[in-house]
C-alpha cells in the first residue's frame, strides 16, 4: 500500500480537534451520516440529470455495529470516491498556517466551522478509521484508506463490489459507550430522525395477530429498523395537509402529549430559506417545563434544541421544528452565530405568529375565546418581552370578566370608562385573581355597577404593570384592595349612622381587641347595610410587589404581610349589637370574632386559629 502524510501544517491537528469537540463528542455520528446523505443525494442528482444511467438500486444508509470487533460502520450507496478523490478530500486539510490556526482557535470557538472538518470528528471516538469506497464511474476500482489519528495514512486497493462508501470506526477504549446498541439508537433518534434518506440500524421485531377467538395466534415479523422519517411534514406544502396530519406529526415529535391548540406552518424562501411548523401547546397556566421544545434543523439535519438566538423569548414556549440552511453554525453545529439572517428570522417568526393569532380571532372569535386561557399566556408574555409583537397584539388581546364575557382589550377599557374613571381621570380596571376566594368582594363590586375582570394567569401581575406603563391613564386594582366605595376613588361617602363619639368607641374596641396588625390600619367607613360588618383589604402596591417577588423566587422578608381592617359603621351588627353589649371583655371578644370572620373570607385562617374560630362560633350559638 502507498504511504503518505495528510496535508496539514502541524502534527497537533488531531489532538486539537479532539479537545475542541470533546464536549460534543456524540456528534461524530451525525457528521458521518450527514456525509453519507450528501453522497447519496449527489448520485440521485446525477441520475436525475441523466449523467448516471445505471440503476440507482437501494439507497438506504446502514449503521452497522459489531461489538466483537469493536467497530461501528456507516455505509452508504452514494457517489463513492476514486483514489484521486480520496487523496483530495481526506488528505488535504489545508490551513493558512499552523500558528495562525492555533492562535485563532484559542480566541474563537467557532473557527473550526470554517474548515469543514466533519469527517475528522470520527477521531474523537475511534483509534483507527478505515474508509473503503468505490466510485460510481464505470472504470473505478475500490479504494481503502486507513488512518490511526495522526497525519500518517495508508491508501491502496480495497474490497467492495458496489458503489458507495463504508466508514469503519475502530472504537477506542475510552469511547466504549458507542459500542452499545441502545446508545447508538438514542443518537440516531436524536440526530437522524428526519434525514432525507432512509437510515437502517439492523432489524426489529413486530408482532402480528392472525385469526379470531380461541384460534387467534401471534407471529413475530422481523423487518428493517428504519430509524427516520425521510419526508417530514414541514417539507410538504401546507395546502396538501389536513388537520390530522399536523396532530399526527405533533405526536411523532412529542409522544403521549396533549393535543396542541393550533399551529403555524412556516414556509419562506426570501430573503432566506426557512421552513417548519410551530405548535401552540396547552400550558395549563404554567410557564414551567416548556423550555427547549423547538428543534432546529439544517436541511433536515438536527442541530440543537437551544434556539434562543433565533426565536423570540416568549415563543420559546412553543413546540415544533424550524429548518433553515441559512443559519450560521460552528463545526459542531451546536452554537448559533449572530448575524443579520438570524435577526431577520426572529422578526419573521414574530410577524408570522402575530398574523396567525389575528386571523384565528377574526375567523372564529368563539373558538379563540375558548382557547384564551392557554393562548393568553403566549400573548401577554409576548407583549411584555417583545416591542414589535406588542404593537400587533392589540387586535387579539382579550379580557374576560367574571360573567364569562370576552372583549378585545381596548374595547373593554372603553366599555368600563363611564363607570370606572377616578377623580384623576384614570380608567380603573377592577380585577380578581380568584373568583371563589374573592366572591363576596366581587358581588359587592357588581352591586355598585362595576365590571370585574379575570386576571388569574401566572403572568398577569407583570402584564398589568406593563399595561399601566404603556397605556395612558389606566390603573389596575384588585377587587379586595379596598372597599367598593374606594376602588374608583371618587371620594363619595355615605353618611354614617353613628355619631363621632360612637365611632371612636368602636374603633377603640377593635384596636384593643386586635393588637398589632403589622403595619395595617383600622378604619371605620359608612358602607352599605348589605356589605359585610368587617372587611379585610390588602394594599394593591404591597401585595403586587410581594407576588412578583414570589414569582421570581426572591425572599419576602422585607415586605410585611400587611392588611387593613375596614369596619362598616352602617352595619347593624356593629352599629347596634356590638355597642349594646354589656362588659368590656365580651365586646372585645365579639370584635375579634368579627375580625376573624373577615379573615376567614380572605382564606387567612389556618391551623390553630381556624380551630379557635370554630370553637368560638359554637359557643356563640349556645
Amino acid at each position: 500500500m502507498e504511504k503518505g502524510q495528510i496535508s496539514v501544517q502541524t502534527e497537533n491537528i488531531f489532538p486539537i480537534i479532539k479537545k475542541f469537540l470533546y464536549s460534543d463528542q456524540e456528534i461524530f455520528l451525525r457528521e458521518l451520516i450527514s456525509n453519507a446523505i450528501d453522497a447519496t443525494t449527489k448520485i440521485k442528482t446525477l441520475a436525475s440529470r441523466g449523467e448516471f444511467k445505471e440503476e440507482l438500486g437501494e439507497l438506504t444508509i446502514d449503521i452497522i455495529l459489531d461489538e466483537k470487533k469493536k467497530t461501528l460502520t456507516i455505509r452508504d450507496r452514494g457517489i463513492g470516491m476514486s483514489e484521486a478523490e480520496v487523496k483530495k478530500y481526506l488528505n488535504q486539510v489545508a490551513f493558512s498556517s499552523a500558528e495562525s490556526f492555533l492562535k485563532k482557535y484559542q480566541d474563537d470557538a467557532s473557527i473550526i466551522g470554517h474548515f469543514g472538518l466533519g469527517f475528522y470528528s470520527a477521531f474523537m471516538v475511534a483509534s483507527k478509521v478505515e474508509v473503503v469506497t468505490k466510485s460510481y464511474k464505470k472504470s473505478a476500482k475500490a479504494v481503502k484508506w486507513v488512518c490511526t489519528g495522526n497525519p500518517e495514512y495508508k491508501i491502496g486497493a480495497g474490497e467492495r463490489d458496489f458503489r458507495g462508501t463504508d466508514i469503519i470506526l475502530h472504537v477506542s477504549d475510552d469511547s466504549k459507550e458507542f459500542l452499545e446498541k441502545a446508545r447508538i439508537q438514542s443518537l440516531l433518534d436524536k440526530y437522524s430522525k428526519f434525514l432525507p434518506i432512509p437510515i437502517r440500524f439492523g432489524t426489529k421485531t413486530r408482532t402480528e395477530w392472525e385469526g379470531e377467538g380461541e384460534d387467534r395466534k401471534s407471529k413475530e415479523i422481523i423487518e428493517d429498523n428504519i430509524v427516520n422519517n425521510p419526508d417530514p411534514l414541514w417539507k410538504k406544502k401546507p395546502n396538501k395537509l389536513k388537520e390530522e396530519d399536523y396532530k399526527s406529526f405533533y405526536q411523532e415529535l412529542y409522544p403521549y402529549s396533549q393535543e396542541p391548540l393550533f399551529w403555524i406552518h412556516l414556509n419562506m424562501d426570501y430573503p432566506f430559506n426557512l421552513t417548519g411548523v410551530l405548535y401552540f401547546p396547552k400550558l395549563n397556566n404554567s410557564l414551567e417545563v416548556q423550555k427547549n421544545k423547538i428543534q432546529l434543523y439544517s436541511n433536515q439535519v438536527y442541530v440543537t434544541d437551544d434556539v434562543k438566538e433565533i426565536v423570540p423569548e416568549f415563543l420559546l414556549l412553543l413546540h415544533g421544528v424550524i429548518d433553515s440552511p441559512d443559519i450560521p453554525l460552528n463545526v459542531s453545529r451546536s452554537y448559533l452565530q449572530s448575524d443579520s439572517n438570524v435577526r431577520k428570522i426572529t422578526s419573521y417568526i414574530t410577524k408570522k405568529v402575530a398574523d396567525k393569532l389575528k386571523s384565528l380571532y377574526k375567523k372564529d372569535p368563539k373558538s379563540f375565546e375558548e382557547k384564551w386561557d392557554d393562548v393568553g399566556t403566549f400573548v401577554k408574555y409576548g407583549m411584555i418581552s417583545d416591542e414589535k409583537f406588542n404593537d400587533k397584539a392589540g387586535a387579539f388581546t382579550l379580557v374576560k370578566n367574571t360573567n364569562g364575557e370576552f372583549a378585545v382589550l381596548d374595547d373593554y377599557l372603553e366599555k368600563i370608562k363611564a363607570t370606572q374613571t377616578d377623580k384623576h381621570e384614570r380608567t380603573v380596571v377592577i380585577y380578581t385573581t380568584n373568583e371563589k376566594e374573592q366572591h363576596s368582594y366581587i358581588e359587592s363590586a357588581k352591586s355598585y355597577g362595576y365590571d370585574v375582570a379575570m386576571m388569574n394567569n401566572v403572568i398577569d401581575n407583570h402584564f398589568m404593570q406593563h399595561l399601566e406603563q404603556k397605556k395612558d391613564k389606566i390603573t389596575f386594582v384588585r377587587v379586595d384592595s379596598d372597599t367598593v366605595d374606594k376602588l374608583v376613588q371618587k371620594d363619595e361617602e355615605k353618611a354614617s349612622v353613628l355619631s363621632e363619639k360612637e365611632e371612636e368607641k368602636v374603633k377603640t374596641l377593635f384596636t384593643d381587641a386586635l393588637g398589632d396588625l403589622k403595619g395595617g390600619n383600622i378604619e371605620l367607613r359608612p358602607l352599605g347595610p348589605d356589605d359585610h360588618p368587617v372587611m379585610i383589604t390588602k394594599p394593591e402596591f404591597m401585595r403586587r410587589m410581594k407576588e412578583m417577588q414570589m414569582m421570581q423566587g426572591m425572599s419576602m422578608g422585607d415586605l410585611p404581610d400587611s392588611h387593613n381592617v375596614i369596619i362598616n359603621a352602617n352595619h347593624e351588627i356593629v352599629a347596634q349589637k356590638l355597642l349594646s353589649m354589656k362588659g368590656k371583655e365580651k365586646k372585645a371578644r365579639f370584635a375579634k370574632y368579627l375580625y376573624d370572620l373577615a379573615r376567614l373570607n380572605q382564606n387567612m385562617l389556618k391551623g390553630e386559629e381556624m380551630s379557635d374560630f370554630i370553637k368560638t362560633s359554637l359557643e356563640f350559638m349556645k
